[in-house]
């Protein structure tokens, strides 16, 4: 199965999609193409999928953008920006006018296949070295704003647990291997993918690993501030730590002011006090604790929080959102999530030295230092891991010892 769209939404006539293809393309299909598929393989909001043959037998999978769309969505924005004015204007409280803004930025990057096409480019050169990774080739020759034809790759969608159980794939492994991946993009390069549902992200049977996760679909991609970018590695870091001060202060750095207590909760699902083992949840009466501040809480307060966080903020917390949910239908325990995360916060703080230009000490060295700085938390980690189970084990050993008594 090839998946490059979630929604299988009702395609559009093929003798439309064949104009768009001609007006852009410049030629006749049959100039061009050995075989064209009519039936697409993929239908969503914006464009449909097909699948053809190229004259020198290279397979690929052809994305056409509907006819007159772009034209519809300006129009479509124009009064989306008034009727967002409007209530501003009749309820002076109304804050979302923002909102606008993003989704004109989201919608013009994903009806621009060309800038698509260099997303695609871009992540395949942050990845050229991981061997778990495939980006499908870019045939510029036949890429225009409405048309982006690329390589055919086969996959199954990345949380088809049945496929993975049929071709002896371990769904772990897919977890663990797509939680680096994202993690690399948001720690390190900074360059995200903001919507890496698992009809944008499939698993093949191929590659030296026994599997390759195929990486669809790069129209919406959000380059994150630098400044950002390590604010939020160090984030990380203080929440592992759980170091309070530390978090708040990062906290309010990264836009959420008094808020910052919440982002623990958010990200780790544990209050900032917390004394739960990580990955484990809250206690009883740290649910109670936090559900009598959340009463506290107005609709103010929510729409404060909201607005004063940076874009940025939000693509990380919708992809985190939508990674969290792969990797639960996928089995894959909360520490797998956890630890990619450390890994590469902690590598994302190590300066970025070249290889080419800076000396092979200095290179090692750094490679050294941040390896140490992982393995430190990586042995707290496990060290809150052993106090919880010898907390569980005594626990155990004195019931046992309460029955026997009696």
């Amino acid at each position: 199965m090839l998946s490059s769209l979630q929604d299988q939404a009702v395609p559009c006539s093929f003798k439309d999609i064949k104009q768009v293809l001609q007006s852009n393309l410049d030629r006749d299909l049959k100039n061009i193409f050995l075989s064209f598929d009519e039936q697409p393989v993929a239908a969503a909001s914006i464009a449909q999928v097909h699948r053809a043959m190229l004259k020198d037998h290279q397979e690929v999978a052809v994305k056409v953008q509907y006819p007159g769309l772009e034209r519809q969505m300006k129009i479509d924005i124009t009064i989306m920006s008034f009727l967002s004015k409007s209530v501003a204007w009749l309820f002076p409280d109304y804050r979302f006018n923002w909102l606008v803004t993003e989704f004109r930025e989201v919608i013009s990057s994903e009806l621009d296949f060309i800038q698509e096409a260099r997303n695609s480019e871009k992540t395949d050169r942050n990845f050229k070295n991981n061997k778990f990774v495939r980006i499908p080739h870019i045939f510029w020759e036949l890429t225009t704003r409405q048309v982006l034809t690329m390589q055919f790759c086969w996959g199954h969608k990345v949380d088809d647990v049945e496929f993975m159980k049929e071709t002896k794939i371990n769904p772990i492994k897919v977890a663990k291997a797509l939680m680096e991946v994202f993690a690399e993009m948001i720690f390190i390069h900074g360059f995200v993918h903001g919507d890496p549902h698992p009809g944008n992200i499939l698993v093949s049977p191929e590659g030296p690993n026994g599997f390759t996760l195929v990486i669809l679909d790069h129209g919406i991609y959000k380059q994150l501030d630098e400044g950002f970018r390590q604010d939020y590695c160090q984030l990380w870091k203080a929440m592992i730590l759980q170091d309070t001060h530390k978090i708040q202060q990062l906290g309010e750095q990264l836009g959420a002011g008094k808020y910052a207590k919440f982002l623990p909760v958010i990200f780790l699902g544990r209050s900032v006090n917390s004394k739960a083992i990580l990955g484990k949840g809250m206690s009883d009466e740290e649910k109670i604790s936090l559900k009598q501040e959340l009463n506290y809480l107005k609709v103010d307060d929510i729409f404060s929080f909201m607005e004063s966080l940076p874009p940025d903020f939000l693509t990380i917390l919708r992809t985190d959102g939508l990674l969290r949910s792969v990797i639960r239908k996928l089995g894959a325990p909360q520490h797998v999530r956890l630890l990619a995360y450390v890994k590469y916060a902690i590598r994302g703080l190590s300066p970025k030295l070249s290889p080419g230009s800076d000396s092979a000490i200095k290179v090692n060295l750094s490679r050294l230092r941040t390896n140490v700085s992982y393995l430190q938390l990586r042995l707290f980690l496990v060290g809150l891991q052993l106090l919880f189970w010898m907390k569980k084990v005594k626990q155990f050993l004195c019931t046992l010892i309460r029955t026997l008594l009696l």
